[in-house]
């Protein structure tokens, strides 16, 4: 019997193997948590599926996802990421990741450790949902607001609602698999 998805990944095997594999899945490793964020603020206004395609090509050129190198990216780097065809050529959003990888670490500073700081607004823990169907999932809530906010209060760029509520289904801090989903109750 075909195992029951989320609807959104359809049957691209790849968008397949991220759902099953990935989407979900509590992350507190600060370096896991800053590539899904890198990822997330150049999927703004872009499909997932996208950005998934590309993520080895973003891992190749954004240094398998250091924020510490990234942080200290100068203007030639940034400019040859910019002509770089193998990942989304936008200059505000790969200088956005050179200014937010400086901010993690400043946020790493101040509470530790990222995820210290961003797993803070749930107590530690994932909110699991009770979604039946996609449609009942929201693209952003009251939560993505105010964390999204307090980012951009400490300069984060393309760190909007939506971006932030993706991060957070994306790393498990919440459980937006449908309740029907195989993956619903094993993360």
């Amino acid at each position: 019997m075909e195992k029951q998805r989320c609807a959104w990944c359809g049957d691209d095997p790849l968008y397949m193997a991220y759902h099953d594999k990935e989407w979900g899945v509590p992350v507190k490793d600060d370096a896991t948590l800053f590539e899904f964020l890198l990822l997330e603020t150049f999927q703004a206004g872009l499909s997932w599926i996208t950005i998934l395609r590309k993520r080895e090509n973003f891992r190749k050129a954004f240094d398998d996802f250091d924020y510490r190198k990234i942080a200290n990216y100068s203007e030639k780097k940034i400019a040859s990421l910019i002509q770089d065809a193998g990942i989304i050529r936008n200059k505000l959003k790969v200088k956005s990741a050179v200014t937010n990888a400086q901010h993690f670490i400043e946020i790493q500073k101040e509470f530790g450790s990222f995820s210290n700081y961003i797993w803070k607004f749930v107590d530690g823990k994932p909110i699991k949902n009770k979604w039946k169907t996609l449609n009942e999932c929201p693209a952003n809530t009251p939560l993505s607001d105010t964390i999204s906010k307090d980012l951009k209060k400490r300069g984060f760029k393309f760190v909007g609602s939506t971006v932030i509520y993706a991060h957070m289904q994306a790393t498990g801090m919440v459980n937006d698999h449908t309740t029907e989903c195989f993956r619903y109750n094993e993360v």
